[in-house]
This record gives C-alpha cells, structure tokens and sequence, in this order.
C-alpha cells in the first residue's frame, strides 16, 4: 500500500532561527504548501498521507490509545491542522516538546490524528492504520504514546554498552561540568511579572553588559532555557541556563533605534517578546490585552543610566548574536554599527557571577513598568 509523508517547517522560521541562516529563503503558510501536493498525490494513486511538522500544542498525559471523541488540540497546530485538505490523515507533531493524541476534526468534520511524543527521544508514537486494499485510504487510525526508559518495569534493565558509553562521557566532563562557580544566596528565576522582567533575565543582562562595556543590554527570553536555585552554581547549571554558545555583539544605536526596536517587541510578533534589559529603564502601554500587537514603548520613560533617552544620541548596545542578526524578529539590531564581537555568552556569565561577592543574588528592580 502507498504511503506518503509530507514535512512541513514554519512559516515562523526565520522568526526562531538566526535570519543569516535562512537568508533567500521563502516560509509559506504550512497548511496551504501541505495541501499543495495532495493532487500530485492522489494523481499517483496515494491516499494515505501523513504529515510530519515541527509545530505542537499539549495535552494532558494518558497512557492509552487515542480517544474517540473529536478534540480541538489546539495550541500553534490547531489551527494549522483546521486548514488540512480532507485527505489528510495523520499529522506527527512536534516544537512544544510536550503531549498530543488526539482526533481533531478538520474544518470539513475530517478527523486528523495528531500525536506528540514529548523530546529528545524519550517515548515515541505507535500509530496504528488500516488501510483499505480498493481504496488505498487509511480507514482507521490510533497511537498510543510509549516511553522509551530502559529501567521502568520488571526485568528491564539499561542495554550495557549503552550504559558504558554515557558513563565514559559522563566521566570526561564531570570535573568541568561540576566546578562551582558560584553560590546564590536563593533562587533565581526566569518567570517574569507582568511587565516582563525576571530576576535571572536581570542577571544575564548585567553580565552582558559588563563584559562588552556597553550602556545597555538586551537578552532575549527564549534565550534563557533554565533557574537558578540556591546554593551552589554548578558550571552545568549555567550551561543549562544558557546553552547556545552565542557570541555577544557590541554595537552602536541612536535614541530613535532604540525606541523602534523596544516597540519590535509587539509589533509582527507571534507572541509578545519581552526582552531582559540592563542600563536601560522605561515603561510600555498595554492598549488591550487582546490585541498585543497595539502595545507600544512610552517614549518619555526610557531612561539610559539614569538620564532621559535622546532619540538623537547614539548609544552602545550589548546582544547575542542571535538577536543581532535579526532573530526573534528584532530587526532594528541589523542596523547596528561599529559591531564587535566579544565574548560567548556563557563566559559572560561565569566571569560575572565569579566576580560578585558572594553569596550573590539577582531580584525583579522595577526596570520595566507596564500602564495598562
């Protein structure tokens, strides 16, 4: 029986990667590039197709088969799965790392099964079909999610040679991962209030800026992948925090940039991106909070070190390379000029936590308001 698989990427992409990398490339609407090829398909005689594509949503874990009754997973795909042509069958989802299986009707009442199994390997999804001989089209379809542990359940044990092997590795990095760089006096967190500060996005943002001497920082939130918990600050805790060997760029912007690129924080954004400052204080207005696009930076409270921003002056400005080439479509860091490169972020961040009294800390300062 013919079965095709279609892969499908965002349309988001150059949003959530570094835009140098995609540069040329065009990011269609997901539902329409996948339906674009269902003619070409059925032409070939295929009608059981399944889609796999890097977006997902969540549900709440259940061990059994997929349910019955018709379910509006939701989420980033949902809508995407709405927009499906009929003849789609199956859409293996991921992005969110999380849990999906369900049937979700298409906007024709088609059922799609969509199914999730969490990340990096550790369950898998077991689809089942039935595909009819005349037809060639799935008509049935079920998944069950199955962890992948070795060690869960009686008589199973981790495969030896495996086990050896994460133990030797294990071994070669221990003494780097282990070495302490630091002690928090309590946890520092990621969550941010309501006006998008945190406490370890303060803390990042600091280091940033000291280590480029530059009279602001800005950190990007998806950039921040962990907490950090009191007590001893592990090299490995830190790489957790910031795992993606960013460059740090230092770079040149007028008061007006800077302003544009505060407000990019809203504007043409799949979601609001609130990003971690240091040196620079300001306020936002949340006009509805329905519509997060209508947000926008009160110019007359940005201050830069304690002075008023001059939309005329030109400052310095410490980002990841990352942000720096555009990511998170922050755009306005392209225009950025006198760019040096410095040090990865990570060092950054050891050199600075190394460097401060300790035991050290990081708190929410009011850096950011918000005025509904």
């Amino acid at each position: 029986m013919p079965v095709a698989f279609i892969g499908a990427v965002l349309k988001d992409t150059p949003t959530i990667v570094t835009p140098t990398g995609v540069a040329g490339v065009s990011f269609l609407d997901e539902a329409q590039a996948i339906n674009h090829y269902v003619p070409e398909l059925k032409a070939q005689g295929v009608r059981a197709i399944v889609v796999t594509i890097h977006q997902g949503t969540n549900q709440n874990f259940f061990g059994g088969a997929t349910g019955s009754d018709p379910v509006d997973v939701g989420g980033s795909i949902g809508p995407i799965v709405s927009a499906l042509d009929d003849e789609i069958d199956i859409v293996v989802a991921g992005h969110w790392h999380r849990f999906t299986n369900a049937l979700m009707p298409n906007r024709n009442g088609k059922l799609i099964l969509v199914t999730q199994a969490f990340s990096r390997s550790t369950a898998f999804s077991d689809i089942d079909v039935a595909i009819d001989p005349a037809s060639h089209d799935i008509v049935e379809k079920s998944a069950r999610i199955l962890t992948t542990w070795g060690d869960e359940g009686p008589g199973l044990n981790p495969d030896a040679a495996v086990a050896q092997l994460v133990s030797n590795a294990a071994a070669a990095v221990q003494p780097l991962v282990e070495r302490v760089i630091g002690e928090a006096s309590g946890d520092i967190l990621r969550s941010a209030n309501a006006a998008g500060e945190s406490a370890l996005g303060n803390l990042i943002a600091d280091a940033q800026r000291a280590a480029m001497g530059t009279d602001i920082a800005l950190m990007n939130a998806g950039g921040i992948r962990a907490d950090i918990f009191a007590g001893q600050v592990t090299w490995g805790e830190l790489f957790t925090v910031q795992p993606f060997n960013n460059d740090l760029v230092k770079m040149d912007l007028t008061g007006e940039q800077i302003i544009r690129l505060l407000n990019q924080q809203w504007v043409n954004q799949p979601f609001p991106r609130i990003m971690k400052p240091s040196g620079i204080r300001y306020s936002w207005q949340e006009n509805d909070p329905a519509v997060f696009a209508d947000n926008r930076v009160i110019a007359s409270s940005i201050f830069v070190n304690g002075q008023p921003l001059d939309p005329a002056a030109t400052y310095s400005l410490t980002a990841n390379s990352f942000m720096a080439a555009g990511g998170d479509n922050y755009s306005v860091l392209t225009e950025g000029v006198n760019r040096v490169i410095g040090p990865v972020d990570l060092d950054a961040l050891i050199d600075y936590i190394g460097a401060l009294p300790q035991p050290f800390t990081a708190a929410v300062e009011g850096r950011l308001q918000v005025n509904p």
